[in-house]
């Protein structure tokens, strides 16, 4: 399934709700694509993450990997961001 932003303009407890189903869908083994720019949000259900920069993959591999990238902070996350 490909969600399409579906953390963007919406409240917290709708978050919460969508990121619920979401993880019930990976329980089912459904696989489930997601391109979203709430990143926090994102990564807290993800296995696997991906960073699109310069329309080129700057990064694949898991959100713990991800966060701790030099590159992806340098060019998308910031030096302060944290989960």
């Amino acid at each position: 399934m490909l969600l399409d932003e579906p953390f963007a303009g919406i409240d917290p407890l709708s978050i919460a709700d969508i990121r619920d189903l979401i993880c019930e869908l990976q329980k089912r083994g459904i696989g489930v694509l997601i391109t979203d720019h709430n990143v926090r949000e994102t990564l807290e259900i993800v296995d696997r993450a991906y960073i699109i920069y310069d329309g080129r993959v700057l990064f694949t591999g898991s959100p713990a990997e991800l966060v701790a990238d030099a590159n992806v902070r340098r060019l998308y996350l910031g030096e302060g961001f944290s989960l």
